[in-house]
């Protein structure tokens, strides 16, 4: 992922979102050659000279400061995750200057003894703990109940959310807006793309999708990014039938790169009841097996 085309294609993408009238300037009419913004609009906005903002398009970040950065977040409108990403795109240019300043490769993030055992003792709430390459590093008993159509035994290891999502045709039947669900997956996946632009295992995860799935491929052109905080998650379960889940998403301060998210049902819902009964046929199923292993 050459971190200076996307920063090119991820400011063409989004000025071509923005007309004049939208950022305050006059629109005379006629044929525009591009869709949105022209470049010295953009520029005008942000004010700087278009020759810069021209040579920020193309991708050469080199010297950029703040003040540029939130001048061209503020003239094409990005939110929060877009203003970040594109933060995470210039750094990871410049650092893409200088090898010695590039990400080494680091070893996978682990959770402590602490914390398996805090997430264990979770038992009415399903957690589900990821990288951010979207990876399943590990769950409680009711989070793998949860997600076990992702993480059944045939899978490959470890398994992943994106790649379930886009290659998994049990996907479509699980996650009841599964539309909604690939733009955000592939959302998230961008923004962590501009965050560790060397992460090989990401790189090749974006390949494998890119190839198989055309979609991927489709959403993965629009340089769209979001932030994974919060929300709601729409499942249907094979065993429970239909739930209606909020999450919240939490950073490990011990686990480097690692996400906790929590799911839970509205109180006296109906998806709280199944939940439920989810939580107890995963208890008997975990009894069963201890059973099963410590039989002669």
């Amino acid at each position: 992922m050459a971190t200076h085309d996307a920063i090119s294609e991820f400011l063409t993408t989004r000025r071509a979102k923005l007309t004049p009238a939208q950022v305050g300037l006059p629109d005379f009419g006629g044929r525009r050659r591009v869709p949105g913004l022209r470049r010295e609009e953009v520029a005008l906005v942000a004010g700087m000279s278009a020759e810069y903002y021209k040579r920020l398009e193309r991708g050469n970040a080199g010297g950029v400061s703040e003040a540029v950065i939130d001048g061209v977040s503020r003239a094409l409108q990005l939110d929060d995750a877009e203003h970040a990403h594109l933060h995470d795109l210039v750094r990871a240019a410049n650092a893409g200057a200088h090898p010695r300043q590039r990400a080494r490769t680091v070893r996978p993030a682990q959770l402590t003894p602490g914390l398996r055992q805090t997430i264990d003792a979770m038992s009415t709430v399903p957690v589900f703990v990821q990288n951010g390459r979207l990876d399943a590093v590990a769950t409680n008993e009711l989070g793998r109940a949860l997600f076990s159509v992702m993480l059944d035994d045939d899978r490959p290891s470890p398994a992943n959310a994106a790649r379930f999502l886009f290659l998994d045709p049990r996907a479509q039947e699980f996650y009841r807006d599964w539309d909604d669900q690939t733009r955000q997956i592939v959302a998230v996946l961008r923004a962590e793309a501009g965050r560790s632009p060397y992460d090989r295992q990401l790189s090749d995860l974006v390949g494998e999708l890119s190839t198989r799935s055309d979609l991927f491929r489709t959403l993965w052109g629009a340089h769209d990014v979001r932030r994974h905080s919060t929300g709601l998650k729409r499942v249907h379960h094979p065993e429970v039938g239909d739930l209606d889940l909020t999450f919240e998403v939490l950073d490990l301060a011990s686990g480097r790169g690692l996400q906790l998210v929590v799911f839970s049902a509205a109180p006296g819902s109906a998806a709280q009841e199944r939940l439920q009964l989810l939580a107890n046929l995963a208890r008997t199923e975990s009894r069963s097996a201890t059973t099963d292993r410590a039989a002669p």
